[in-house]
């Protein structure tokens, strides 16, 4: 038979060779299943780790206005109210590449240094672009709320 002592707030427990011979008795509860993206109250469950992290890190805010946005939306077709949160998402990611990539730089442009003549040249680029980035942009968060919306359904088993 087994013995058993107490020492402080530990338990000690001596088991005897018959004690190992026979089959554990012990049940252990079903696991719970994992809630998933929506939780069975219908908000979001931000620690849902198919979220990657996004909700957390320098964008995380940003990011969970956008979802809840896009989550909470009524509109026809659904998240098409919610343009300004994901472009002010977008920009938040812009300012960290290295942490949320960028189409527009490699890891060469991550590691140059910066010299005021880049920097100038640099300017004039983004001068000229910007209504053009305006319109990528614009593309990018409608299409961000389509694949959004696909992967909602999909989490939601629709």
């Amino acid at each position: 038979m087994s013995i058993v002592r107490k020492e402080g707030k530990d338990t000690i427990i001596f088991a005897s060779k018959e004690d190992h011979a026979s089959p554990c008795k012990v049940s252990l509860p079903e696991p719970e299943p994992s809630p998933g993206l929506i939780l069975a109250n219908g908000e979001i469950n931000w620690n849902c780790p198919c979220l990657g992290g996004m909700a957390t890190g320098p964008c995380g805010l940003e990011f969970r206005e956008a979802f809840s946005c896009f989550h909470y939306s009524a509109a026809d077709p659904k998240g098409s109210d919610c343009y300004d949160a994901f472009k002010t998402m977008q920009t938040c990611m812009s300012e960290y590449p290295a942490l949320y990539g960028s189409k527009d730089t490699d890891v060469d442009d991550l590691n140059r240094g910066n010299s005021s003549e880049d920097a100038s040249r640099r300017d004039g680029e983004i001068f000229d672009k910007a209504s053009q980035e305006e319109i990528e942009t614009k593309k990018s968060v409608e299409s961000n709320i389509s694949g959004s919306k696909k992967e909602m359904e999909q989490l939601q088993g629709k």
